[in-house]
């Protein structure tokens, strides 16, 4: 795979001198139309061994186009910061909005190829990582990123005489650490793993583009052409209004029953006895939170459900026992001009809670797959996507630690109207019940089917939904408590 990249390409100063200039302004105008159309993000995922000059050639990128329109991030060894939340958190914070470019050194795909190579992972662990970022990248093209992967390669002996060279000049001795000694020693299995990681990871809406880069100006120079290229293709693709889809036709069960049918809105609790339940199960999650295995996990609450459904109450009573240090209340609203111009799941991503600490969200990642479906704001091939990205962003969570629980509150159509009414005639309750809560209620039944939908394709081992009838609210946030409590004491004796 490499061997093309050790042919000992060469660029001249006469062919430099020539081709640079033009080559400045074109990718000027390209970076100054893209930031006008604001329509995608470009991610350039900088790779390759050590001694490759990846920072040469970053430097020479940032002088060529406009730096305050480009963000460099890089990633050492994760921070404390970081190493409280799963492993793809730091990457989604790195994120460029559409009309900016961001450039990676060192991302996503370093730590598995070094843990490989060095052994600390196996080969099933390093093919794990791989469908990871495959997913992950797949993500990012299909909500319109523009990702472009560049392998900077250099040569065995080629590298050796690099690192000598700078090594016995006092000015740039600094440069060559005791790990890129090491890592040099074991350049042949860096470089096994590093091509099948590459082969496994090279796709056709974000391959690989492997470069030679012991000729500093053959380098730079297939570089830069390579991103005008396909900065300038993007930005001249034609672009059409989106009109929202119609809502997409129902397909009601041949028996009339589905998940939401067969739920028993009859359950009821006394006062006095909610009252002696709530004191319990408050308690437990006080004590399984503050319990010293807790250190290695978090939680993440998710509430969706009908109008009315008694969401915020069941959420008042879930926090109650918690210290006010250790949770974060989220409530979803329609997306901000910062979140819409970043992939869908960014604006959760950014939420996800340290270990010891928990996350309540009231509406959640699941308007894709429930709002924008019905109320067409997201066309089928989005929100159809959408089930897919979801179970894989829970499956991260929880395999970090993180446990995920998820409810839908249900409520009879009668009395979601019995309880639209009394918020009418309440004063203090006026403020819950909009012209929204009117209209959603016209389209019960489509929501009814995408909640279905919903819970019968992101019901997981890892993540599992569960339904609460919600007539009786006491009973329900009850058995809200209790759900939270299982599922944490569950995690803790793992």
């Amino acid at each position: 795979m490499f061997e093309s990249a050790e042919l000992g390409h060469t660029v001249d100063k006469k062919r430099w001198d020539a081709e640079v200039p033009a080559l400045r302004e074109a990718l000027l105008q390209a970076q100054f139309a893209l930031s006008q159309q604001k329509r995608c993000p470009v991610i350039l995922l900088i790779g390759g061994v050590d001694g490759a000059t990846s920072g040469e050639t970053v430097k020479r990128l940032l002088e060529w186009m406009d730096p305050r329109h480009i963000s460099v991030r890089a990633f050492p060894e994760p921070t404390d910061d970081e190493r409280q939340r799963p492993p793809m958190w730091r990457f989604w914070q790195s994120l460029p909005p559409k009309g900016k470019i961001g450039i990676l050194f060192g991302g996503w795909h370093t730590t598995p190829i070094v843990d490989r190579a060095e052994g600390r992972s196996t080969a099933a662990e390093l093919d794990q990582n791989i469908q990871r970022i495959v997913r992950f990248e797949r993500m990012l093209v299909a909500e319109g990123a523009l990702l472009l992967k560049y392998w900077l390669h250099i040569p065995k002996e080629a590298q050796r005489l690099r690192l000598k060279a700078l090594a016995k000049d006092p000015e740039t001795a600094w440069r060559v650490t005791a790990l890129d000694r090491q890592r040099f020693k074991r350049y042949d299995a860096f470089r096994k793993v590093a091509e099948h990681f590459i082969r496994q990871t090279s796709s056709g809406e974000a391959p690989w583009l492997i470069t030679e880069a012991t000729d500093e100006r053959y380098r730079d120079l297939t570089v830069g052409q390579s991103v005008l290229a396909a900065v300038q293709e993007r930005v001249a693709e034609k672009t059409s209004a989106h009109t929202p889809d119609r809502t997409p036709p129902l397909l009601p069960p041949i028996d009339a029953k589905d998940v939401l049918s067969e739920l028993d809105f009859s359950k009821t609790i006394t006062k006095a006895k909610y009252e002696t339940q709530l004191e319990r199960w408050q308690g437990q999650l006080a004590t399984l939170t503050r319990d010293r295995r807790f250190r290695d996990r978090a939680l993440v609450a998710v509430f969706e459900g009908n109008d009315a459904a008694g969401k915020g109450g069941a959420i008042r009573r879930l926090v109650g026992p918690l210290d006010p240090r250790q949770y974060d209340i989220i409530p979803i609203a329609a997306p901000t001009e910062e979140e819409r111009a970043q992939p869908y799941l960014w604006r959760f991503w950014r939420h996800v809670p340290k270990l010891r600490a928990a996350t309540i969200f009231d509406r959640s990642w699941y308007g894709r797959v429930l709002v924008e479906r019905v109320e067409g704001l997201a066309p089928e091939s989005e929100w159809m996507r959408a089930y897919d990205e979801i179970n894989d962003f829970e499956h991260q969570l929880a395999r970090f630690g993180v446990v995920v629980v998820k409810f839908w509150l249900a409520v009879t159509k009668d009395e979601q109207l019995k309880r639209f009414k009394d918020r009418e005639r309440t004063p203090f309750k006026q403020f819950k019940i909009t012209d929204d809560d009117w209209r959603n209620r016209k389209k019960w039944d489509a929501y009814r089917q995408a909640a279905c939908d919903m819970v019968d394709r992101t019901s997981t081992t890892k993540a599992p939904w569960t339904l609460v009838p919600s007539n009786d609210k006491h009973w329900s946030r009850i058995h809200v408590l209790k759900t939270v409590c299982r599922a944490v004491e569950r995690s803790l004796e793992r």
